[in-house]
């Protein structure tokens, strides 16, 4: 119970830093002797010290013969920063509690390994799960190289996302929106289509958020429509990188980079969700939210490339069917085909609107 008591207070602080640490994790740390705390500490950006190491320089002496709980196994190679692992045995830690290991294959056990070898004792899966979710876009990036995606959708109790003339602002309340901007802040990129830029000329930035670090705004475009002087293109507030085809004209092509704006060409006559995440990845891309309309969040669902679905539902009626909703493209044929939500949360926003998010599961996981 003890260790499930200050495991909790580890993964408190690793939260502390989200939007801030990637591509690395969001790790906690904290060290107690004699059933005090001596030290706390939490990873806060890439190329830093770790979460271990502020909570060591904290502890000073006091860290020979501690416990140092970790929510993410001690690294064990040489990074941007030394091994955390070798920190720990060289401060006299006489006992490692760790939530989960690390997926990484530089690290994956070896950190652990370390300690061990040195005569710590080390107790792994403490609070395991709270560890993994918190870490769930490292997770998914370690092991498929593609960032995780999560489809944010917004819509009215009749499941429309505008009205029969595309009007959309606002479906909902204030509160509701300053949550999305949060969203942005943790997450390295944001996705739209192009219809949504012509129709709307958004920022896509986390503007409520002062920070130096913008998420990068994608754009599917795949005849390169793009207005020149739309504002994702002009007001240079974040990076705006643009996906198009084969089919674009080589005019407009160089007219947008010379704005600044990188265009990426795919070898296709369509932009398929597959190569555009692993171009993400490699491009070290870690988590994308797409803010998508019908066509890109349909593509999405096609291609089966949704780890997370967060939806706020305001409780409003549009009517009509021709007013757009949330997911177009090929669907389901069959209703039990369709894909069920894991792990549902829900909660209200303010007075109209609610906040329901899940993970999808899908019929070649069932």
């Amino acid at each position: 119970m003890q260790d499930e008591v200050f495991m909790r207070l580890a993964l408190d602080m690793a939260k502390g830093a989200a939007g801030q640490t990637s591509p690395n994790p969001m790790v906690g740390s904290v060290v107690v002797k004699n059933g005090e705390i001596v030290g706390m500490g939490a990873h806060l950006k890439a190329g830093e010290p770790h979460a271990e190491v502020h909570a060591l320089r904290m502890s000073g002496e006091k860290a020979d013969g501690a416990t140092i709980y970790v929510t993410l196994e001690p690294c064990s190679h040489h990074g941007r920063t030394p091994p955390c692992a070798d920190a720990i045995v060289a401060a006299g830690i006489s006992r490692a509690v760790i939530a989960s290991l690390d997926p990484n294959p530089l690290v994956a056990g070896r950190g652990v390994g370390k300690l061990k070898a040195a005569g710590i004792e080390v107790t792994v899966g403490v609070l395991e799960e709270e560890a993994r979710k918190l870490n769930e876009v490292f997770f998914h990036y370690i092991s498929t190289g593609r960032p995780f995606v999560t489809v944010k959708t917004a819509m009215t109790l009749d499941g429309k996302i505008a009205a029969k003339t595309g009007h959309s602002q606002w479906i909902t309340g204030e509160a509701a929106r300053r949550e999305v901007h949060q969203l942005r802040h943790r997450h390295d990129a944001i996705l739209v289509g192009i219809n949504t830029v012509i129709a709307d000329d958004p920022e896509l930035t986390a503007r409520l958020y002062q920070t130096e670090r913008q998420p990068v705004r994608v754009i599917l475009d795949s005849t390169l429509r793009m207005p020149l002087n739309a504002r994702v293109v002009t007001d240079g507030k974040a990076p705006t990188w643009v996906f198009t085809t084969r089919r674009a004209p080589l005019d407009k092509i160089e007219a947008i980079r010379r704005l600044g704006v990188q265009v990426l060409v795919l070898d296709a006559q369509v932009i398929e969700i597959g190569m555009l995440l692993n171009t993400l990845g490699q491009a070290g891309i870690t988590s994308l939210l797409v803010e998508g309309g019908t066509g890109v969040n349909g593509a999405f669902f096609d291609a089966r490339a949704i780890q997370k679905l967060i939806s706020y539902l305001a409780c409003k009626l549009i009517g009509g069917a021709a007013a757009p909703v949330p997911f177009g493209g090929g669907g389901i044929a069959y209703m039990h085909e369709a894909v069920w939500l894991d792990d549902i949360e829900v909660r209200q926003v303010d007075r109209h609107d609610l906040r329901i998010s899940g993970y999808p599961r899908w019929v070649m996981e069932q």
